[in-house]
């Protein structure tokens, strides 16, 4: 029985386990929305949700703390200069996790970790990112379309020599 045993070993060591919630929880802070297995996600979600209740602070102490965490300087300015003021006055459940179904090559559980107070934003970013791969695809078939005139036209040249 595991009375009293919090966490989730993730088949990993601790060490190991601790790089892997550090990464997750950077990639959460940088992109607001990350897809992983739903054990991972739930236990990024407690993780992340300390780190944002620290940040709250807003002190030097708190940002040092963070730091230890959060190597990269970019998503720390931007936790402490968009995250928190955006989320300041909610008491906790900075994140959401939806769970998706399983992985088809190994049926693991998916999920998907966001952040709450950002749906708006990544949705915006989702939509510019569709719009832009339509158009490459479309700009693609235009030149698959012009090109067999132009393989055509090579064939008839070495046909008549």
């Amino acid at each position: 029985m595991r009375h009293k045993v919090k966490g989730r070993k993730l088949s990993r060591t601790a060490s190991h386990r601790k790089a892997t919630l550090i990464a997750l929880a950077t990639s959460l802070l940088r992109y607001k929305r990350i897809k992983t297995t739903l054990a991972k996600a739930k236990e990024t979600r407690g993780f992340v949700e300390r780190i944002i209740t620290r940040a709250k602070k807003g002190d030097l102490h708190s940002h040092k703390l963070i730091m230890d965490y959060i190597k990269d300087k970019e998503v720390v300015k931007e936790l402490f200069s968009d995250v928190v003021p955006k989320i300041g006055d909610r008491p906790g459940g900075y994140t959401r996790v939806i769970k998706l179904g399983n992985r088809a090559g190994d049926a693991a559980s998916m999920a998907i970790i966001e952040l709450v107070d950002y749906n708006d934003i990544i949705t915006a970013r989702d939509e510019a990112r569709k719009e832009e791969r339509e158009s490459r695809a479309k700009s693609r078939k235009e030149k698959a379309e012009k090109e067999p005139v132009e393989e055509a036209k090579v064939i008839e040249e070495t046909k008549e020599k």
